[in-house]
């Protein structure tokens, strides 16, 4: 399993974490501030999930009048790591 740390742009939250493993699935998606329930939701709804499949449903996910959000942030992070 493989560490992974992305630091947001754009978002209330600084950075995500995430593990990932040889099969591609997330495991421990943690956010540096934010709203904190909902990205705890989150956390716990993809866990264990493909990481590409999880990063396709949040990619170009906004936020208000942002043109991003913390989904998208991590939809980022993973696409980056996947191409590690």
């Amino acid at each position: 399993m493989k560490h992974y740390v992305h630091k947001n742009q754009g978002t209330c939250s600084l950075q995500v974490e995430f593990d990932l493993d040889d099969q591609g699935k997330l495991h421990n998606v943690a956010f540096l501030s934010g709203c904190d329930g909902n990205l705890k939701a989150i956390s716990k709804l993809i866990e264990g999930s493909d990481a590409k499949e999880v990063a396709d449903r949040l990619l170009g996910n906004t936020c208000g009048y942002r043109p991003t959000s913390c989904a998208d942030q991590l939809a980022r992070g993973i696409m980056e790591a996947i191409a590690d």
